[in-house]
């Protein structure tokens, strides 16, 4: 209880395991919300409480897979989330989003795009002809870019590492997440064509948004100068 008055409930925020969930918790770390408890080696919760407040308000967070954040603000389980564009894109594809998009958080850099083999005849998608193989985990996004380039493709829908489909002859591209390349020129592959640049985003529930705008509107600027700030002052 703050000033004799009772504690509203917390707001909850969907966080994704992997490789955002560091600068995340970072990121809300900055503006006084602590959830580093997810970061312990020994750590087994999956939800937990801030012990911290930002203006008062509550926070907790749910830690759950990559794709699943905007599940669990879209169907209003937790009222924000940060997740990266590539996700939402990839669970959007074609459709209307149905969480709205808050604030671009600057980190998790990495990009969409096509690559092909090294000793490919073809040197951008474009190039491709029709009825190609292409495998991808984010065939949403791939049909997306294929369908405006108005070129037929086969879309092969994988969930481990896409790099081997053209290695083995299963796939003539692929369309996947880049961030240094490495990985691709490890696998004699290169990067052609981009379709879209990822960074990490914070998200709402729209309705949610409206009904808790206050506080959402106080994190929003917390973390604009907070985090963003520091990132500018840093670059």
């Amino acid at each position: 209880m703050l000033d004799g008055r009772p504690d509203s409930p917390p707001i909850t925020i969907a966080l994704a395991k992997g490789a955002l969930l560091p600068e995340a918790i970072q990121c809300l770390q900055q503006v006084g919300i602590d959830f580093s408890r997810f970061l312990d080696p020994g750590n087994r919760l999956l939800r937990i409480e801030s012990p911290t407040r930002l203006n008062g308000q509550r926070y907790e967070a749910l830690l759950v897979r990559t794709h699943d954040v905007p599940v669990y603000v879209e169907y209003g389980q937790a009222q924000l989330g940060i997740v990266g564009y590539d996700v939402l894109r990839e669970r959007y594809a074609g459709t209307e989003a149905r969480v709205a998009h808050l604030l671009d958080l600057q980190f998790g850099h990495c990009r969409m795009s096509v690559a092909l083999p090294q000793d490919s005849p073809y040197h951008s998608a474009a190039q491709l002809p029709a009825h190609a193989r292409v495998a991808s985990k984010f065939v949403g996004c791939a049909r997306e870019y294929f369908d405006r380039l108005d070129l037929p493709v086969e879309l092969i829908s994988l969930y481990g590492s896409v790099e081997l489909a053209p290695l083995t002859g299963m796939a003539d591209a692929i369309v996947d997440l880049v961030a240094t390349g490495r990985t691709l020129r490890e696998n004699g592959l290169i990067e052609r064509d981009c379709l879209f640049e990822s960074t990490a985003r914070l998200i709402a529930h729209p309705i949610s948004y409206r009904v808790n705008q206050q506080p959402i509107r106080e994190l929003i600027t917390q973390i604009r100068e907070r985090w963003l700030g520091s990132l500018l002052v840093g670059g």
